[in-house]
């Protein structure tokens, strides 16, 4: 079929925030380039609230994966699998865009039996076979993400880039300060990402210190054994604990005064909403997966080596990244960003 007759697409980014976050503008340039096309995202039912009133996509199809990972020997399971890829049959897909690049989003698209399938060269995926499943694969120069997610958009026949990040309006949740606070998530996708217990509590003590200010720490419900190592390890009051679901934790970020967090979801999500803040790397590569913004500072040790192997220990690069040295580059940030008395 000539890209130009594209009536119905669907297109694949089951998680996680970050990569989901990052993929909006090219969402963006398909609506763009196919204005009278219907857009479906196929997206993990957990991260489905990113993209509520998204003006881009005409309809979000949730799955429950998390679900159906943990009872997967279950009959259920394999029912409500194969009751959701025969919806997206039913559908019938002019094309299928497959921004995720795994085996499991590329059997899922599939599945769904479009009349093309497009995904990444093998050489831009984690898992190379996932490519085997395309019609159409796709070479990128771009260095980040969103620049690559972009130049997909644009193989399957937009016509020129977007970069929009639609983030939907969601009231905050759980206990907030009511004055100025710093928003810290410290769960990253994987331990060696994570910057130290101990240095978020001595950055909450310069920060009280010096500001006045609190560090609130946000984490999902099943995310607080750390963010209680923190809180316990702070100078009284210098900490708040904010427990909510993905929507409060947007509302949280509207309102905070900055950001500060390494390569996760939250740290991407302060970054495309404008938030000033300071990105803690170690070793996944800011180049590729850095906040896309002008608000943020990135730190990382100079002898950080990229890997994205899931270690279950906090990385000596990320430990190399002391509290001092980020409270000074979130002091810049803050300067070069000041909140406009419209934005109070």
């Amino acid at each position: 079929m000539d890209s130009g007759l594209y009536s119905n697409i669907l297109v694949v980014r089951l998680g996680s925030m970050g990569d989901i976050l990052h993929m909006l503008p090219a969402v963006a340039t398909l609506k763009r380039g196919f204005p009278q096309a219907r857009i479906t995202w196929l997206v993990e039912a957990h991260w489905s609230v990113l993209l509520r009133g998204n003006p881009h996509v005409d309809c979000v199809f949730p799955l429950e994966m998390s679900l159906w990972r943990r009872q997967w020997r279950k009959a259920e399971s394999w029912n409500r699998l194969r009751l959701a890829c025969g919806r997206l049959r039913a559908a019938r897909f002019d094309v299928a865009i497959d921004f995720q690049g795994l085996i499991k989003s590329a059997l899922l698209a599939r599945l769904a039996r479009p009349g093309r399938l497009i995904g990444f060269d093998a050489g831009l995926l984690r898992e190379g076979a996932a490519a085997l499943l395309y019609t159409q694969r796709v070479k990128s120069e771009s260095r980040h993400m969103v620049g690559q997610n972009i130049d997909l958009a644009l193989a399957a026949g937009a016509s020129r880039p977007v970069v929009e990040f639609p983030i939907p309006a969601c009231e905050p949740e759980g206990d907030l300060p009511e004055g100025d606070f710093v928003l810290a998530s410290p769960i990253a996708g994987w331990m060696a990402k994570q910057w130290p217990a101990s240095y978020y509590a001595e950055f909450a003590a310069l920060l009280q210190r010096r500001f006045g200010w609190p560090l609130v720490i946000n984490c999902a419900p099943s995310q607080q054994a750390m963010a209680g190592e923190i809180m316990s390890r702070a100078p009284r009051g210098s900490c708040v604990q904010n427990v909510s679901s993905v929507a409060g934790l947007i509302g949280a970020t509207r309102l905070a005064r900055a950001v500060i967090g390494s390569d996760s979801g939250p740290t991407h999500l302060a970054a495309v909403m404008g938030k000033p803040g300071v990105a803690l790397y170690g070793p996944t590569d800011p180049a590729r997966n850095g906040p896309y913004g002008s608000g943020f500072a990135v730190l990382r040790a100079p002898n950080a080596q990229t890997t994205h192997e899931r270690a279950k220990v906090i990385s000596a690069s990320m430990r190399a990244l002391d509290p001092e040295r980020v409270f000074q580059a979130l002091e810049t940030q803050l300067a070069r960003h000041p909140v406009l008395e419209s934005q109070r």
